[in-house]
């Protein structure tokens, strides 16, 4: 958020690691963008000034996993019916994460732990631990140690970064407080009705 991906593109090298945030208006026109891992964490009604209807909207953010395949991992949110349904005919591997149940395998949250199950479960850490608060919070916590676990990361760094973790400037920001109100900052918000 706040980088071009364009800026660093030249930079990039055969071992590079680029982690970016893919916008539905940049999957629109893909030809050869191949993540070895994506996610999708949900399909809610958003930037339909552009692509008119649901269908078309949730058509272009399933590009993302276009030329993906069965080396690829893709990670879902099981709780989104969208997402889950899509689960069922992507190319690429499938890692649910959920908020509401126990997965046999996936991400999921249980009594505050966030467990990932890939072969057996393991506690990577307890909400109450992380710096972002809210559900919402949680599940992009889920989604994004799913992606750094499917990686290779190893556990130990994804615990430290997960616990450090503060949230990204500009984006829900908490500024102050004044007279009992509190101001955050979230002018990189896309959504124009938030």
């Amino acid at each position: 958020i706040g980088n071009p991906y364009t800026a660093v593109a030249t930079e990039m090298r055969e071992d590079t690691v680029t982690v970016a945030e893919i916008s539905s208006f940049q999957l629109e026109t893909i030809h050869e963008f191949h993540p070895a891992v994506s996610a999708i964490l949900n399909i809610t009604e958003d930037h339909l000034n552009r692509h008119h209807t649901m269908e078309e909207y949730i058509r272009v953010k399933e590009l993302i996993t276009k030329n993906q395949d069965e080396n690829g991992l893709c990670v879902l949110n099981y709780e989104d019916e969208v997402t889950r349904k899509f689960g069922e005919v992507v190319n690429a591997n499938v890692l649910y994460f959920s908020s509401k149940r126990k997965l046999e395998k996936g991400i999921y949250l249980e009594n505050g732990d966030i467990v990932l199950c890939m072969e057996k479960p393991e506690v990577v850490c307890h909400v109450d631990e992380l710096k972002l608060l809210g559900m919402h919070n949680y599940e992009n916590y889920m989604a994004a140690i799913a992606m750094a676990a499917a990686y290779g990361v190893p556990m130990d760094v994804i615990r430290e970064v997960a616990k450090a973790f503060g949230g990204v400037a500009h984006r829900i920001e908490y500024v102050c407080e004044k007279n009992g109100v509190a101001y955050y900052n979230d002018s990189k918000g896309t959504n124009p009705d938030a």
